[in-house]
């Protein structure tokens, strides 16, 4: 069969994106948000009191200085002791965004173009096939572009769901410790793809490739150069994938929910194995563990557009593209995404592309980006209000409704009806 190239024309659509990171999206926006203290501190307080959480922490930045910063509950419920400023979670896949900051560094420094094929830079993924519903496999009608591996549109599986293909991903293991990126990459680009490039969306494992890229790119082991490039010229010394021992003492325990049964704690040689144990892989989807203050370092870089205290990561026009939604409206088929609320999703970023449409349905403001981790955690930055937002908790799965109420607790329940004009009324 005949595989056809097709040339993609994708816009960056920067008119209809939202306004420059660090920059109100209408005037009339600016500052809306009015953060209330004491009804944060009452959520914060909830959560741990119901049992979704044994500790919270979260910080608020808006208007160039911290609005809030608050805790609950116990970072380590057995031994006693507190969350704290200082207490290092694993960020799971809050990871993603740092992975995809650095590789737009790249970008920025002309080594690919998003519409390059993958298979340019890394060959293993030149052949790739589709699973059909009948069980055959069939050449990819066009190549996996570097822009599908950042939008999760590549067709990749994850090893999380029931379709065939996750079962063969967690067969070849291609996340396994014991492999390095090359290896993990070799691993995937084996596996057939679940659906023709670009035409879903589908969360997975694009992001590992998209480390291996950086390290393919760079000529720098992936950890390294996201070390060199991103965490140390934001000050974000605390953070990282491979941790000295004398941080173990300020690593929060990780606790599992099951409905109707109190939380249980993870085993910690399953929570410490990425970071405290010897490993092969530093993968790009998960891994970096690091305390609050460190990742609203990131976050406000995001907020002033690319720049924080003299140190400059990317541009606010790459800024802007990376918080711009990239899924074309005929991609209907979003696996999960929807339940983020009236999300699109960007490179890297999930991308608010208008008000709350449900009561259930998180508060927010048209043109924030954001993402979550397995372990509950969470940040956005909303350009229109000044204000960048990061919440932590150690509870897997992760809990849609520890941020739904995080969000209320910030924006108020009215938030969206009185300012973007429309969405729900209150509840």
């Amino acid at each position: 069969m005949t595989i056809r190239w097709l040339a993609p024309a994708l816009a960056a659509l920067l008119i209809a994106g939202p306004s420059p990171a660090g920059a109100p999206a209408r005037a009339d926006h600016a500052s809306h948000v009015r953060i209330d203290r004491a009804r944060i501190d009452r959520a914060l307080a909830a959560m741990i009191a119901d049992g979704r959480a044994a500790g919270v922490s979260a910080l608020i930045w808006q208007d160039g200085r911290e609005a809030y910063f608050g805790t609950a509950g116990m970072a380590d419920r057995e031994a006693g002791l507190p969350m704290t400023r200082a207490t290092q979670v694993q960020l799971y896949s809050m990871t993603k965004p740092v992975t995809g900051v650095a590789l737009m560094q790249l970008w920025e420094a002309g080594k690919f173009r998003l519409d390059d094929p993958l298979a340019l830079y890394l060959p293993e993924f030149a052949h790739m096939h589709v699973a059909g519903k009948d069980g055959i496999l069939r050449p990819a009608s066009r190549p996996i572009l570097i822009r599908d591996i950042m939008r999760h549109t590549a067709g990749f599986a994850y090893g999380s769901g029931t379709d065939p293909v996750d079962e063969l991903f967690r067969r070849a293991d291609p996340l396994g410790l014991d492999h390095d990126l090359a290896e993990m990459g070799r691993r995937v680009a084996r596996l057939p793809l679940m659906f023709e490039p670009g035409t879903q969306w589908r969360y997975s494992v694009a992001v590992d490739v998209q480390a291996l890229l950086v390290e393919t790119l760079s000529g720098e082991p992936f950890e390294a150069y996201v070390r060199t490039h991103v965490l140390d010229p934001l000050r974000m010394t605390e953070t990282g994938w491979t941790k000295p021992q004398d941080r173990l003492p300020r690593l929060a325990a990780l606790y599992l929910r099951q409905p109707d049964r109190p939380l249980t704690r993870q085993a910690d040689a399953l929570t410490r194995q990425v970071n405290f144990a010897p490993r092969k892989l530093t993968p790009g989807g998960y891994g970096l563990v690091g305390p609050i203050d460190d990742y609203m370092r990131f976050a406000r870089m995001l907020l002033a557009g690319g720049v924080l205290d003299g140190a400059h990561i990317l541009k606010p026009s790459t800024i802007r593209l990376m918080a711009t939604d990239q899924l074309d409206p005929a991609v209907t088929a979003r696996y999960f995404l929807p339940g983020k609320g009236n999300v699109g999703f960007g490179l890297d970023f999930a991308v608010r592309v208008g008000p709350a449409l449900a009561p259930a349905e998180n508060r927010g403001t048209t043109g924030e980006f954001f993402w979550d981790g397995a372990a509950s955690t969470l940040f956005w930055v909303d350009p229109a209000n000044r204000l960048a937002a990061v919440f932590f908790a150690q509870t897997r799965p992760n809990d849609e409704r520890l941020h739904r109420d995080f969000r209320r607790a910030v924006y108020g329940d009215d938030y969206n009806q009185a300012v973007e004009g429309g969405g729900v009324a209150r509840p």
